[in-house]
């Protein structure tokens, strides 16, 4: 189950990327896109390590053990530069990148090469994106990058194309069970979890070993229950509260969002890509009430909602308009 890199599913880039370390055919920039908490950072970082690995038992893979693979596994090593915005759902800004330009033109301090590790790149404004460009276009031959991002369509067409792209697909549902069983959940827990994360051993292994995730998740749903039930006023009330923390906005966003596809599915009588399995009256309930193009717009606005976000609106404003589009129960 597990491959070579240690690394769950993702075997076919696995694959790839260990015959460019082996043959030395590595491109100059890769791109990994896919569903956060899919795994592309952890297939990066392994990649790095590959690259890196001072005693490689077999060419295109690392051992794991030396100074070179230690400090890459956590993140530490002197020639890795990580770049990211300052927390999940922000910006990742132009200044970062004209620093960045800056390290990339010295010689490799300890490794081969330098790893410049660019996370979550669909955050980046667009100077920034720009910025990088120029970059991609004039990098060192001892510099390597590797962007992640949720998609492509989200990135400049002339910074993908100067990347070899590796596009990331969940993890088959009774695979990621097997795997959390092998982690320490019972049958059950491995099942619901499995089917929670949508195939993305990242969230499900947060899942498992955080119990405040699921926590946060269920209050979150007694609220979002209790809301389609609430008066306007109600409602108002809880867009107030609601948008004094945007972080926690957009985490319960993202958990409307994935209750609203449920939604969506179980309309167009799709229920087993169902992942909320424990809210199954719920989404049924909604689903007799709502008409396909009905769902499929309270889903759009969550996910629009998430991108509002990021920029400088009037969060109270955007939660009140959320919420009055909510059906009553």
């Amino acid at each position: 189950m597990i491959n070579s890199w240690n690394l769950l599913g993702h075997n076919w880039a696995v694959d790839m990327l260990s015959q460019h370390v082996a043959h030395e055919t590595q491109r100059h920039a890769y791109l990994f896109t896919g569903s956060p908490a899919v795994g592309r950072r952890s297939l990066a970082l392994a990649f790095a390590r590959a690259l890196t690995c001072s005693a490689s038992p077999v060419p295109g893979t690392f051992c794991g053990e030396c100074r070179e693979c230690r400090q890459m596994g956590a993140m530490q090593h002197p020639d890795l530069h990580i770049i990211q915005a300052e927390k999940e759902g922000g910006m990742l800004k132009v200044e970062q990148i004209r620093e960045l330009r800056k390290k990339v033109l010295l010689a490799p301090y300890q490794a081969k090469y330098r790893i410049v590790l660019l996370l979550r790149f669909q955050e980046a404004n667009p100077s920034a994106a720009n910025a990088l460009l120029k970059t991609l276009e004039e990098a060192p031959s001892k510099v390597i990058l590797l962007l992640t991002a949720n998609n492509t369509e989200q990135l400049l067409p002339t910074i993908v194309s100067r990347c070899e792209v590796l596009r990331l697909r969940p993890i088959p549902t009774p695979r990621l069970e097997t795997y959390l069983c092998e982690k320490g959940a019972d049958g059950e827990k491995a099942k619901f979890l499995a089917h929670l994360s949508a195939g993305r051993p990242g969230y499900a292994l947060r899942l498992l070993e955080d119990e405040s995730a699921l926590e946060f998740r269920r209050e979150k749903l007694e609220e979002f229950s209790g809301l389609l039930k609430a008066s306007r006023v109600k409602r108002f009330a809880y867009a107030e509260k609601l948008a004094k923390d945007k972080e926690e906005f957009r985490e319960t966003l993202l958990l409307w969002l994935s209750l609203w596809r449920d939604v969506m599915l179980s309309v167009a009588g799709d229920i087993d890509r169902l992942v909320n399995i424990d809210q199954h009256e719920l989404t049924e309930k909604l689903a007799g009430q709502l008409e396909l193009a009905e769902a499929k717009k309270l889903l759009t606005t969550a996910e629009k909602g998430i991108g509002q976000l990021k920029r400088n609106i009037n969060a109270r404003l955007l939660a009140e308009v959320i919420l009055l589009d909510f059906p009553h129960l």
